[in-house]
């Protein structure tokens, strides 16, 4: 029976290998690489076109709304309870809210903020979005370190949904025992933020909320507190594989592999990326942790934070949010720059 039973798996085996070998299913697709930095650095930016395919379909642009005139009766001489764009005329306000229901709520309407009553606040969605157009605002306006010209519209985010896709709360870990075991620091448990491996779970709130040193390499010989422990390593590295990820890329965009702690031997786009880092804390930190109270307790984390952004929030997959379309420059009335 035994002797049946593996000529039987060595049948199988056999026929499995024919099948990879022999059949178009178990080819690899076709790789596309693209040279990132100098000659010979290796640097290169791997993809597939069928991933291209999908990241094209997820990032078509909106279509853009006739501009307003800046002239005319104010906004504030038509509406009342007019808080945060209250330096529009009447047509650019209204062409603002026609955008934003089309980005933010296309299938609930103006009524996802407002009731009959265009004044009340009662709707603890419009308290959200004020202050998201004011948000909107400081990014266009002061982190253009990060965002150049290109900008930010409510679409780089919500893509025509309510709730942005990308976004993440404190994460507990799995429960586990108490006594020696209460903890393991959230390792061994594959997440999305941390790329599906034994890294921990939830750097994003170490580095990305409560503004931690983001060290991997050690300033001395022996620990000194500066932050690079085992630990504060492992979550280093969580953090860049979720960077990856949320941008399409490989370590190598941003970094040599020969020396990837040195600046001088690193690409351009770490710059960038380190004030994407530092503008991330400071949305998290100035615009939406304070907003706690705002929500209903079923939007609310696990451990009752509000729901946070982080770096593929903006980006979903491509290095350059909406493939570097700058669709701010169409929307003044939030910031955006205006075409050089």
């Amino acid at each position: 029976m035994k002797v049946g039973l593996l000529s039987l798996g060595v049948v199988i085996a056999t026929l499995l290998i024919a099948a990879m070998l022999f059949t178009p299913g178990w080819v690899h697709p076709p790789i596309i690489a693209k040279q990132n930095g100098y000659r010979g650095t290796g640097e290169d930016q791997i993809t597939t076109a069928a991933t291209q395919r999908i990241l094209k379909a997820a990032n078509v642009l909106p279509e853009v709304i006739e501009k307003a005139s800046p002239d005319g009766e104010r906004a504030t001489a038509v509406y009342k309870n007019v808080k945060v764009l209250n330096d529009l005329s009447a047509d650019q306000f209204n062409r603002v809210m026609v955008a934003i229901t089309r980005w933010v709520s296309p299938e609930q309407g103006c009524a996802y903020c407002h009731g009959d009553n265009l004044a009340d606040d009662t709707l603890y969605t419009k308290i959200l979005a004020r202050r998201m157009l004011q948000m909107t605002r400081h990014i266009n306006k002061d982190w253009k370190d990060h965002v150049a010209t290109t900008g930010v519209t409510c679409y780089t985010c919500h893509r025509g949904q309510p709730v942005p896709s990308n976004i993440w709360f404190e994460n507990p870990g799995a429960p586990h025992a108490g006594g020696f075991a209460a903890t393991n620091y959230g390792f061994g448990h594959p997440a999305k933020t941390n790329g599906d491996t034994s890294l921990p779970v939830d750097s994003l709130t170490s580095y990305l909320e409560n503004n931690e040193q983001i060290r991997v390499e050690a300033t001395s010989a022996l620990p000194r507190g500066d932050g690079a422990s085992i630990q504060s390593a492992e979550r280093t590295f969580s953090l860049m594989i979720h960077m990856s990820e949320s941008l399409g890329v490989n370590c190598t965009f941003c970094h040599n592999t020969r020396n990837f702690s040195g600046w001088s031997e690193s690409t351009p786009q770490r710059s960038v990326a380190w004030h994407g880092l530092e503008l991330v804390r400071d949305l998290n930190d100035v615009y939406l942790d304070p907003l706690r109270s705002t929500y209903p307790a079923n939007r609310l984390g696990p451990r009752g934070d509000s729901p946070k952004l982080d770096c593929g929030t903006c980006h979903q997959g491509v290095s350059k949010p909406l493939y570097g379309a700058g669709i701010a420059k169409d929307y003044p009335e939030l910031g955006g720059a205006a075409a050089p």
